[in-house]
């Protein structure tokens, strides 16, 4: 019996993979994964711009590494689960070694 994940499975990873690897998105899932921030503290945490970190967050929030929680007008960012912060620490761990 073979471990490959299913034909599904497999394409569901590599479009998660495909979504995690830009450099803009990995900084914003790293400044988020400390506490929940809105757009404009992402933006100067990683000096892009705003445009830019929306329409990034946007992606990640479809693929569901990223939540949201409104507080009046301000929506602010986190990372949707601890499965996003192994995700970060794997990679880093492997690229660090």
């Amino acid at each position: 019996m073979s471990n490959i994940p299913s034909e599904k499975i497999i394409d569901a990873m590599e479009n998660l993979l495909n979504i995690a690897s830009d450099s803009t998105r990995l900084k914003i899932l790293y400044s988020i994964s400390g506490e929940e921030k809105n757009v404009s503290e992402i933006v100067k945490e990683i000096g892009a711009s705003q445009s830019l970190v929306s329409h990034q967050l946007k992606v990640l929030k479809k693929a569901k590494l990223v939540a949201t929680r409104r507080e009046g007008r301000k929506i602010y960012y986190l990372l949707a689960d601890e499965h996003v912060v192994h995700l970060l620490d794997v990679v880093h761990a492997h690229v660090t070694e």
